[in-house]
């Protein structure tokens, strides 16, 4: 494990480590980072002590067609952890995104780490960065400056102070069960993302790099794509931000 106090991205950090050869379940952990990543070009921040903020360079025995497990089992192990330490009902939002009701507790990004000789071959490593609030003010994403979304933290959910160790010793122990001796996610693990993920059955905005599209939520494929209902068309989407849309009003002249 690598403790750091300040640091640009402990993606970055993992990432660099596990070029140089750094073992299967190497973990680094900050007080604070300046420049972390998100999806779509989005910058993280995270006031110093105000969240969780740590990667773990993992080494699956996976096909590159089941990588996409690894990612999932990371966030499942971090809302075990967010729901044990908070007593709160923690869900998914898709992909990897912690939430309580429509708040943002946190969130997942993958990296992969490519083989340094450039075969072609299975990535060497995954990178897999989680940044969970403590405070309600702690990790927030921001787009062109500004914050994206609500955001709540598990001491204001826990309505008590919740401390960083507890939370990562929590995810810690979650992920090593998931994670077990083959360095291979268990196959049930699509099962389970997609009985605690809250963006099912929804309809949803996706904002792609292509452009956004509004529908019906329909299901999540074992590849973990989302497949979003438009009309009589259903598209599998690999990648999106997704917003959960509220239900539209009922006619107030309708008959009941």
């Amino acid at each position: 494990m690598v403790r750091l106090d300040t640091v640009d991205s402990t993606n970055r950090y993992a990432a660099d480590a596990a070029r140089r050869g750094a073992p299967d379940g190497l973990v680094v952990v900050a007080e604070e980072q300046t420049a972390g990543r998100g999806r779509l070009g989005r910058t993280w921040v995270a006031p110093r002590g105000e969240a969780l903020l740590c990667s773990v360079v993992l080494r699956p025995g996976l096909g590159v067609e089941d990588l996409h497990l690894v990612p999932t089992a990371v966030a499942l192990a971090a809302a075990d952890a967010a729901a044990q330490t908070s007593g709160a009902l923690i869900t998914l939002k898709w992909p990897n995104d912690l939430v309580a009701g429509d708040a943002k507790v946190g969130g997942v990004l993958a990296e992969v780490v490519a083989p340094d000789d450039r075969t072609g071959q299975a990535p060497s490593a995954l990178v897999v960065g989680v940044g969970m609030n403590l405070e309600a003010g702690g990790v927030a994403a921001l787009l062109g400056g500004e914050a994206v979304g609500r955001v709540t933290g598990l001491s204001e959910l826990a309505g008590r102070p919740v401390a960083r160790d507890e939370v990562f010793e929590a995810m810690l122990r979650s992920l090593r069960r998931r994670w077990g001796a083959n360095r291979s996610p268990d196959r049930t693990t699509m099962d389970e993302y997609r009985a605690r993920c809250s963006t099912l059955g929804r309809r949803v905005r996706a904002d792609t790099v292509r452009g956004s599209i509004s529908g019906l939520a329909r299901q999540i494929d074992d590849a973990g794509r989302l497949v979003v209902e438009l009309g009589d068309v259903e598209l599998a989407l690999d990648a999106a931000d997704i917003i959960h849309l509220r239900d539209d009003p009922p006619d107030a002249g309708s008959a009941s």
